[in-house]
Protein backbone atom coordinates (compact mmCIF):
# COMPACT_ATOMS: atom_id res chain seq x y z
CA UNK A 1 0.00 0.00 0.00
CA UNK A 2 0.82 3.71 -0.32
CA UNK A 3 0.51 6.24 1.88
CA UNK A 4 -1.50 9.22 0.91
CA UNK A 5 -0.15 12.52 1.13
CA UNK A 6 -2.96 14.02 2.88
CA UNK A 7 -5.92 12.64 5.08
CA UNK A 8 -9.61 12.66 3.16
CA UNK A 9 -12.12 15.79 3.66
CA UNK A 10 -14.55 13.54 5.32
CA UNK A 11 -11.59 11.09 7.65
CA UNK A 12 -13.37 8.07 6.38
CA UNK A 13 -11.32 5.17 5.01
CA UNK A 14 -12.35 1.96 3.35
CA UNK A 15 -8.63 0.42 3.93
CA UNK A 16 -8.81 -3.09 5.83
CA UNK A 17 -6.09 -5.51 6.82
CA UNK A 18 -6.78 -9.13 6.97
CA UNK A 19 -4.53 -11.19 9.39
CA UNK A 20 -4.80 -15.09 8.91
CA UNK A 21 -3.02 -17.32 11.15
CA UNK A 22 -2.65 -21.12 11.32
CA UNK A 23 -1.90 -24.19 13.38
CA UNK A 24 1.74 -25.18 12.73
CA UNK A 25 3.74 -27.89 13.49
CA UNK A 26 6.40 -27.92 16.33
CA UNK A 27 9.83 -27.28 14.22
CA UNK A 28 8.91 -25.46 11.18
CA UNK A 29 11.36 -22.85 10.09
CA UNK A 30 10.59 -19.65 8.07
CA UNK A 31 11.25 -21.19 5.20
CA UNK A 32 8.12 -23.44 5.20
CA UNK A 33 5.97 -21.00 5.36
CA UNK A 34 4.24 -20.51 2.25
CA UNK A 35 0.97 -19.15 0.65
CA UNK A 36 -0.27 -22.90 0.66
CA UNK A 37 -0.04 -22.92 4.37
CA UNK A 38 -2.86 -20.85 4.26
CA UNK A 39 -4.94 -22.41 1.67
CA UNK A 40 -8.47 -23.18 3.45
CA UNK A 41 -9.16 -25.48 0.34
CA UNK A 42 -6.19 -27.41 1.54
CA UNK A 43 -7.68 -28.65 4.82
CA UNK A 44 -5.44 -26.03 7.14
CA UNK A 45 -7.60 -24.45 9.54
CA UNK A 46 -7.29 -21.12 8.75
CA UNK A 47 -8.22 -18.02 11.33
CA UNK A 48 -9.19 -14.52 10.04
CA UNK A 49 -9.67 -10.97 11.30
CA UNK A 50 -10.17 -8.02 9.59
CA UNK A 51 -8.84 -4.59 10.75
CA UNK A 52 -10.39 -1.22 9.62
CA UNK A 53 -7.97 1.33 8.93
CA UNK A 54 -9.62 4.39 10.68
CA UNK A 55 -8.20 7.91 10.70
CA UNK A 56 -7.52 10.54 13.84
CA UNK A 57 -6.91 14.16 14.08
CA UNK A 58 -3.44 14.84 15.44
CA UNK A 59 -3.84 15.43 18.88
CA UNK A 60 -3.74 19.74 19.76
CA UNK A 61 -1.83 21.05 21.65
CA UNK A 62 -2.51 21.85 25.49
CA UNK A 63 -4.53 25.01 25.73
CA UNK A 64 -2.85 27.77 28.00
CA UNK A 65 -6.12 27.83 30.01
CA UNK A 66 -6.63 25.26 32.51
CA UNK A 67 -9.84 22.73 31.95
CA UNK A 68 -11.52 22.89 34.41
CA UNK A 69 -11.60 26.36 35.00
CA UNK A 70 -15.26 26.78 33.42
CA UNK A 71 -17.87 25.74 35.50
CA UNK A 72 -19.61 22.91 33.10
CA UNK A 73 -17.39 22.75 30.44
CA UNK A 74 -14.80 19.25 29.44
CA UNK A 75 -13.86 17.80 26.54
CA UNK A 76 -16.05 15.19 24.99
CA UNK A 77 -15.46 11.86 23.02
CA UNK A 78 -17.63 10.96 20.72
CA UNK A 79 -20.68 8.38 20.77
CA UNK A 80 -21.83 5.87 18.20
CA UNK A 81 -24.81 4.95 16.50
CA UNK A 82 -25.19 2.39 19.35
CA UNK A 83 -24.14 4.30 22.42
CA UNK A 84 -20.41 3.15 22.95
CA UNK A 85 -17.43 5.24 22.29
CA UNK A 86 -15.17 4.53 19.45
CA UNK A 87 -12.06 2.47 20.88
CA UNK A 88 -9.35 4.67 19.19
CA UNK A 89 -10.62 8.19 19.90
CA UNK A 90 -10.98 6.62 23.66
CA UNK A 91 -7.87 5.73 23.53
CA UNK A 92 -6.91 8.85 21.63
CA UNK A 93 -8.71 11.05 24.40
CA UNK A 94 -7.22 8.68 26.86
CA UNK A 95 -3.51 9.42 26.14
CA UNK A 96 -3.95 12.95 25.50
CA UNK A 97 -5.87 13.80 29.00
CA UNK A 98 -2.97 11.42 30.48
CA UNK A 99 -0.36 13.65 28.96
CA UNK A 100 -2.74 17.29 30.31
CA UNK A 101 -2.57 15.78 33.65
CA UNK A 102 1.06 15.34 34.29
CA UNK A 103 1.67 18.64 32.60
CA UNK A 104 -0.71 19.92 35.23
CA UNK A 105 1.56 18.29 37.91
CA UNK A 106 -2.38 17.42 40.18
CA UNK A 107 -1.90 15.33 43.16
CA UNK A 108 -3.00 12.24 43.14
CA UNK A 109 -6.60 13.30 45.26
CA UNK A 110 -7.06 16.41 42.70
CA UNK A 111 -6.53 13.57 39.79
CA UNK A 112 -8.53 11.11 41.45
CA UNK A 113 -11.50 13.98 41.97
CA UNK A 114 -10.86 15.21 38.30
CA UNK A 115 -11.33 11.49 37.07
CA UNK A 116 -14.38 11.27 38.97
CA UNK A 117 -15.97 14.03 37.75
CA UNK A 118 -15.08 13.21 34.37
CA UNK A 119 -16.96 9.51 34.65
CA UNK A 120 -20.06 11.19 35.87
CA UNK A 121 -20.57 13.79 33.11
CA UNK A 122 -19.88 11.02 30.50
CA UNK A 123 -22.47 8.78 32.62
CA UNK A 124 -24.71 11.22 32.51
CA UNK A 125 -24.18 12.22 28.72
CA UNK A 126 -24.60 8.41 27.75
CA UNK A 127 -28.25 8.95 29.74
CA UNK A 128 -29.55 11.47 28.00
CA UNK A 129 -28.36 9.37 24.87
CA UNK A 130 -30.15 6.70 25.78
CA UNK A 131 -33.54 8.93 26.71
CA UNK A 132 -33.32 10.52 23.36
CA UNK A 133 -33.29 7.68 21.20
CA UNK A 134 -36.14 6.12 23.43
CA UNK A 135 -38.09 9.49 22.92
CA UNK A 136 -37.26 8.99 19.23
CA UNK A 137 -38.84 5.27 19.22
CA UNK A 138 -41.57 6.63 20.65
CA UNK A 139 -42.29 9.47 18.20
CA UNK A 140 -41.60 6.66 15.10
CA UNK A 141 -44.16 4.20 16.87
CA UNK A 142 -46.89 6.60 16.94
CA UNK A 143 -46.45 8.18 13.82
CA UNK A 144 -46.81 4.22 12.52
CA UNK A 145 -50.10 4.33 13.90
CA UNK A 146 -51.93 6.81 12.74
CA UNK A 147 -50.26 5.98 9.08
CA UNK A 148 -52.18 9.21 7.70
CA UNK A 149 -54.67 6.85 6.36
CA UNK A 150 -58.37 6.97 7.01
CA UNK A 151 -59.54 5.76 10.39
CA UNK A 152 -62.19 2.24 9.88
CA UNK A 153 -65.11 4.14 11.58
CA UNK A 154 -64.85 6.81 8.98
CA UNK A 155 -65.40 3.80 5.85
CA UNK A 156 -67.97 2.26 7.75
CA UNK A 157 -69.98 5.88 7.98
CA UNK A 158 -69.37 6.19 4.15
CA UNK A 159 -70.64 2.53 3.70
CA UNK A 160 -73.91 3.13 5.88
CA UNK A 161 -74.41 6.62 3.80
CA UNK A 162 -73.98 4.64 0.35
CA UNK A 163 -76.48 1.99 1.35
CA UNK A 164 -79.03 4.77 2.64
CA UNK A 165 -78.78 6.71 -0.40
CA UNK A 166 -78.56 3.80 -2.89
CA UNK A 167 -82.07 2.53 -1.39
CA UNK A 168 -83.65 6.02 -1.36
CA UNK A 169 -82.70 6.55 -4.93
CA UNK A 170 -84.22 3.09 -5.98
CA UNK A 171 -87.59 3.25 -3.48
CA UNK A 172 -88.13 6.86 -5.23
Amino acid sequence: MQAQKEAPPDMNCRDKFLLQSVKVNDGITAKDITSELFNKEAGHVVEECKLKVVYLSPPQPPSPVHEGSEEGSSPRGSVSDNGHVNAAEFSTAAKAFNEQLEAQDLSPEQTRTHITKLTEEKKSALQQCNKIRHELELLKREGNKSGGGVSFMFVIIIGLLGIFMGYMMKKS
